[in-house]
């Protein structure tokens, strides 16, 4: 079994920084920066868009999506006062204005 001494400088624990010895937070940047990967991972998504999805069915979903954020936008900014319903209010129309967007692109495709 090999044993370093810490004060040599030929160690992999040589550091002209005494501080950082036996730093974990040194250690795990050193790991992260300097180690081989071991594989490439795969990212895990909690959600995916499915591959196949046309891009006019993609925009008709989407405007969906925006109707329902409004809607909830709107009775939340119903049930509150003041700058608080003035922000939610500032919300819904964000949405309404991302959802006249889609519509607009929706316009490019030949109707059904």
């Amino acid at each position: 079994m090999d044993t370093f001494n810490k004060d040599e400088p030929n160690s992999p624990f040589h550091t002209p920084f005494p501080s950082l010895q036996d730093c974990p937070a040194a250690q795990r940047a050193l790991d992260y920066y300097l180690k081989p990967g071991v594989s490439d991972e795969q990212e895990h998504r909690f959600f995916d868009v499915n591959r196949n999805i046309k891009g006019e069915e993609a925009l008709v979903h989407a405007c969906d999506l925006l109707r329902c954020a409004a809607a909830t936008a709107h009775e939340s900014a119903n049930r509150l006062q003041g700058s608080n319903r003035d922000l939610a209010f500032s919300v819904v129309h964000m949405i309404d204005l991302a959802k006249v967007m889609l519509d607009r692109s929706l316009d490019g495709y030949p109707a059904r």
